[in-house]
């Protein structure tokens, strides 16, 4: 038995090494952390269970026979994070490169088979080369299992994934396909096609890192939604995010202790400037709303005329969708709709609350949206909140123009209470570009056009450029003192929590992509 003993120890402390000290120092020099080192900050202590330690790959070809390591180049695991349970992967670039293939991706799949079963979040640790070459399709099918994976765990439990390495080709798409993606700054990249391609293919010279690097990511392409200065705030962050949500989609929300006070916020009624064409920061309304240093920001760099994130309200997890006066004076665009779109319905996939603040005048004009589909990409929203059937709050701050009004959460697509401000302006449009098209002939006629235009544009400013139209319709539930805000949304998010609303039976809907 001792020599039994003796070679399960061997084997388990062979499968530690991964690629060698060699390729482990490379690592550490540039920067990032092994697979283990990676688990090992991730998960609470001694709650680390590795799965398939001893995996190893049945390839013969191109001298891949020679290089059996055990493991295969995929840490996979269970434990917990917060005591809460989760299930990771992590890739280990010390072991040929962390490329996958056969057994590499039946690990992963066993570890995304076991979160599904059990109703827990998964997450990926993503450092791989890609695809190992030598096995060919054998690869590329291994990749496949995961996708289908991806897309059947979706909605069901949160998936997240960090890329602390390369990421590129069709390793992508698994990223892609899960909740939130990760990225390290300057030890990480993504891309379909290299630096190499690309200038094969177009001419184009570029690096990886302004190709497909986290700043790139983060801030044009919006692929990813957090980025960090290095691995061990990319794991802290991971632990964060985690906080927020809930297990499964049938798991109630995290409720922290929360004990009531005073929730009157007088410095809410000092954010809104009085002239209505002056820009503020929406976020400062949303942390004067939302418990102290509860903010969590999501997609922050990209498409900054929208605000998303996770919040605690009294205590509970709640999701916030903003308009930003402070960039591009908070309209709407591509950019902005998806980013919202895509925010809403993970909160309505896991029955995280929504609370939408509005200041929004339209949106944005021009060839350029026309052309790349603003009507399409603009329905994306609105599907989205008029799909949600979690509890919908909205507060207009101040200006709620035309169709952007109703796809901001408006009473009209289903949402459960609407307040305004007395600074609110809820009409088709503003009141000066309303006034030229009203009072056209008796603007042109008059001594005094200019004169004319501004008595007509107080005119319709006294009728429309404020929430009572709206507030006698039923359109709005309730005007509301600035500094109520945060009581009325306590009282409300708790009378509706058990809120029980259904969708028409159908397979699925056909979202406007």
């Amino acid at each position: 038995m001792q020599e039994k003993l003796k070679l399960l120890e061997d084997k388990i402390a062979e499968a530690q090494k991964g690629g060698g000290e060699k390729r482990i120092k490379a690592q550490h020099d540039k920067g990032k952390l092994t697979a283990r080192e990676r688990l090992h900050f991730l998960m609470d202590e001694n709650s680390f269970e590795e799965i398939g330690m001893l995996v190893t790959h049945r390839s013969t070809d191109f001298g891949l026979d020679k290089q059996k390591i055990l493991g295969d180049g995929v840490v996979t695991a269970y434990g917990t994070v917060n005591e809460r349970l989760v299930y990771a992967f992590a890739q280990d670039f010390t072991v040929l490169g962390g490329s996958l293939a056969e057994a590499h991706a039946e690990k992963i799949c066993k570890v995304m088979d076991l979160a599904v079963k059990n109703g827990a979040p998964l997450i990926g640790l993503n450092d791989s080369g890609g695809a190992r070459i030598q096995e060919g399709v054998v690869s590329l099918g291994g990749y496949a299992d995961i996708f289908y994976r991806n897309t059947l765990a979706s909605g069901v439990i949160p998936q997240i994934s960090a890329i602390m390495g390369p990421c590129a080709g069709g390793a992508v798409y698994s990223p892609a396909l899960t909740d939130f993606i990760m990225m390290v700054e300057n030890t990480s990249y993504m891309f379909v096609t290299g630096p190499n391609v690309v200038k094969t293919v177009t001419h184009e010279e570029v690096t990886s890192e302004e190709l497909g690097g986290a700043h790139t990511h983060a801030s044009k392409s919006g692929v990813t939604h957090f980025t960090f200065q290095n691995e061990i705030a990319c794991i802290e962050g991971i632990k964060k995010l985690l906080s927020y949500i809930p297990q499964n989609c049938e798991d109630p929300l995290p409720h922290l202790n929360y004990k009531a006070g005073d929730e009157n916020r007088p410095q809410l009624s000092t954010i809104v400037p009085d002239n209505a064409n002056q820009p503020y920061d929406i976020r400062e309304v949303i942390e004067g709303t939302v418990d102290t240093d509860s903010f969590c920001e999501v997609h922050k760099d990209f498409a900054e005329n929208i605000v998303v994130g996770f919040a605690r309200l009294a205590g509970r997890s709640i999701g916030i969708v903003a308009n930003q006066p402070a960039f591009l004076a908070g309209v709407l665009d591509i950019n902005s709709s998806t980013k919202g779109a895509r925010f809403v319905r993970f909160c309505d996939c896991f029955n995280i609350p929504l609370l939408v603040f509005e200041d929004v005048p339209g949106f944005l004009p021009g060839t350029d949206q026309e052309w790349n589909a603003i009507i399409t990409n603009g329905a994306k929203l609105l599907y989205a909140f008029s799909e949600a059937t979690v509890p919908r709050i909205t507060v207009i701050t101040r200006k709620a123009y035309g169709g952007a009004y109703d796809v901001m959460n408006s009473k009209h697509i289903g949402a459960d209470m609407n307040y305004a401000w007395p600074s609110a302006e809820i009409a088709v449009m503003g009141a000066k570009g309303a006034a030229e098209i009203i009072f056209k002939k008796e603007i042109q006629g008059a001594a005094d056009p200019v004169e004319m235009l501004k008595q007509k544009e107080q005119e319709y400013a006294d009728i429309f450029a404020n929430p009572y139209r709206a507030a006698a319709r039923g359109y709005i539930d309730e005007v509301i003192k600035p500094e109520q805000t945060r009581e009325k949304l306590i009282r409300a998010f708790k009378m509706l929590e058990n809120k029980a609303d259904r969708l028409p039976k159908k397979k699925h809907g056909n979202i406007p992509l």
